[in-house]
């Protein structure tokens, strides 16, 4: 019997070097489009990220300056004689040293320049309410109308019947409903006006620049709360004072950086109107602060490779571009209200940050309440 012989195909098995040489090739090439890809949504993922924290430390910032600046001058309640009016004010051993509800310190032109703002304001729960001083028993009492609202360690304002005479002490103890013992009774007369202010805070709110020339991608600027971080990566803070035309007005006509008149910039601030906003602010013209405004300027902590921000192209017209506080123009200003300049150039790598401005007009309103008298 024959074998039954059948010629079987030969089946090649595996690629050819020509075959792995082209897949490794379209591999390549799907790797580059994934890691372009991968790449560009990276870069968008961190500036969107960045964006978003940049808006929440501006809004944290603006709320917290704005909560502690509808405080100021709390206490300072409306009188016939009240304290805003004082042009003596002795302090003692209380350790205040200005009863002025808001001051902004000016930072100037200089690179990195940012403004502070100090706010002060009591805690008393009875708003700071004037009892009239009817007799001074001896040593260190007083005796009251009635001492309802005041406790032990108290500040208390003591406010003469010309309403031009402020004296600060601090109570001791009460002595039954109408008497008072205070630290020192300066400025203490019948008919005179006392005050119970509670604590008195003093808050100030300033820039840290925290920064470092060696390792800038690392600086990380902040808000500072009498001295303690508040926000981090906000970098500059402005602000102006809105001022009437009469302590007995409340229409703001005009906003001033606080500037002493001999550091007047006309390029910068407008023409100089006379009145010193800054160190020699007299009682008078402080008591026409009716607003502040404020803008906080919080960073996207990525940094760019290319340029991303311009500094600001005008302070005073209705439409600038770049990075600005606010728009300076307005709808009938008495005088030019330029917008205060931001400068950040002490940071080299500046313009490769994003920013976001944060801005409010804060209306003072216990000192608007402080007023018998409005026009």
């Amino acid at each position: 019997m024959k074998p039954n012989k059948h010629n079987l195909p030969i089946y090649q098995n595996g690629f050819s070097l020509v075959e792995i040489l082209v897949g490794l090739v379209i591999g390549l090439l799907a790797t580059l489009v994934i890691m372009q890809v991968f790449s560009v949504f990276e870069g968008q993922k961190r500036t969107t990220t960045g964006s978003a924290d940049a808006q929440t430390n501006g809004s944290i910032a603006l709320y917290s300056i704005g909560h502690e600046l509808q405080m100021g001058g709390f206490g300072l309640i409306a009188s016939d004689n009240s304290a805003l009016n004082c042009t003596t004010t002795t302090f003692g051993a209380t350790g205040i040293t200005s009863i002025a509800p808001i001051t902004i310190t000016d930072g100037g032109n200089a690179a990195g320049a940012s403004d502070s703002i100090t706010i002060r304001y009591g805690s008393s729960s009875s708003g700071g309410i004037p009892s009239t001083i009817s007799a001074l028993p001896g040593g260190s009492d007083v005796t009251l109308d009635t001492n309802l609202g005041c406790q032990a360690g108290d500040i208390s304002l003591i406010v003469d019947s010309t309403g031009t005479t402020c004296a600060l002490s601090s109570v001791n103890a009460l002595v039954g409903t109408d008497t008072v013992t205070l630290q020192d009774i300066t400025g203490a007369a019948t008919s005179a006006g006392l005050s119970c202010l509670g604590n008195w805070s003093v808050i100030t709110f300033q820039i840290n620049p925290n920064y470092d020339p060696v390792d800038p991608a690392n600086s990380v600027p902040y808000l500072e709360r009498n001295g303690n971080a508040e926000v981090a990566n906000i970098v500059n803070l402005q602000a102006q004072y809105g001022i009437a035309d009469s302590a007995n007005s409340n229409l703001v006509t005009q906003w001033v950086n606080a500037k002493d008149v001999a550091d007047w910039n006309v390029a910068i601030d407008g023409p100089a109107t006379g009145v010193d906003w800054g160190a020699g602010l007299t009682v008078a013209n402080r008591n026409r602060i009716k607003a502040i405004r404020i803008a906080a300027i919080a960073r996207n902590s990525l940094l760019e490779k290319n340029t991303v921000t311009n500094a600001c192209s005008s302070l005073a017209d209705p439409s600038p571009t770049g990075l600005c506080a606010w728009d300076a123009s307005a709808a009938s200003p008495a005088v030019s209200s330029p917008a205060p300049a931001i400068t950040l150039s002490n940071d080299p790598d500046w313009e490769r940050y994003r920013y976001r401005t944060f801005e409010t007009i804060i209306p003072l309103r216990n000192v608007i309440w402080s007023k018998d008298v409005l026009l």
